[in-house]
């Protein structure tokens, strides 16, 4: 309708089937992340791939992201915007600006990709085309399913790049802070990494409430009970 002007939307009274969409994801390694980088075919791309999956943006922030946004010194990337391919900039998929960690991996790449000669001002894109324009989504999918061949890794979508960070994130930060990072609206959202955690300590924790007491001897308990 906002592209076409047209006077109503023509699906708005199909009915929509019903299907179930199951909690378990896919995700990456860090070693598998690691191997996708070098598979890369530019140093761009690698930088995207390493971000994409060690801060968990979506690829419609991803490909909007200024260098402007990003903090070195603080060590964060500000979400302020998203790019869709139909509908232009907008903002990004919660409707609220965050601010994601940047680790040293990320930080070091991005780093790197700012000693390019061209396009590093604060307005220019961080992962903009060989003009400084917005990349092409599907051409860039296309080269990231090259990457993961040439690297032996799983068919995997570039959305579960954005698994991966979560992940691996919750099992060191709780989940309040996960969901911040990701920019999830609902913590149910959030809650589908929870059976990713390292489960040791709990699982030692049950062990104990679970071991048999040690019964004392009949001689040892007669010891005890004997009056002095």
């Amino acid at each position: 309708m906002k592209v076409w002007g047209l006077p109503r939307n023509p699906a708005a009274e199909v009915e929509r089937p019903r299907f179930r969409v199951s909690d378990d994801i896919e995700a990456f390694s860090p070693e598998d992340v690691h191997a996708l980088v070098r598979a890369a075919s530019s140093e761009r791309d690698a930088a995207l791939y390493l971000t994409a999956a060690f801060t968990g943006l979506r690829l419609g922030e991803l490909l909007a992201l200024r260098w402007g946004d990003v903090d070195f010194a603080g060590e964060a990337i500000r979400v302020r915007r998203s790019y869709n391919v139909h509908g232009g900039l907008g903002t990004p998929k919660s409707g609220k600006v965050r601010s994601v960690p940047m680790v040293p991996d990320v930080a070091q790449a991005l780093a790197r990709l700012g000693e390019r000669q061209w396009y590093t001002g604060d307005d220019d894109l961080l992962f903009g085309g060989d003009v400084g324009g917005f990349l092409d989504a599907s051409a860039l999918r296309d080269r990231y399913r090259a990457a993961l061949a040439r690297a032996g890794l799983r068919s995997l979508r570039f959305h579960d790049l954005r698994h991966t960070f979560g992940t691996l994130a919750v099992r060191r930060a709780e989940i309040p802070a996960v969901q911040a990072w990701m920019g999830h609206s609902h913590v149910g959202t959030t809650m589908r990494y929870i059976h990713h955690r390292d489960r040791g300590d709990e699982a030692r924790l049950l062990a104990e409430a679970f071991k048999t007491p040690i019964r004392a001897s009949r001689s040892t308990r007669a010891a005890v009970d004997r009056p002095r």
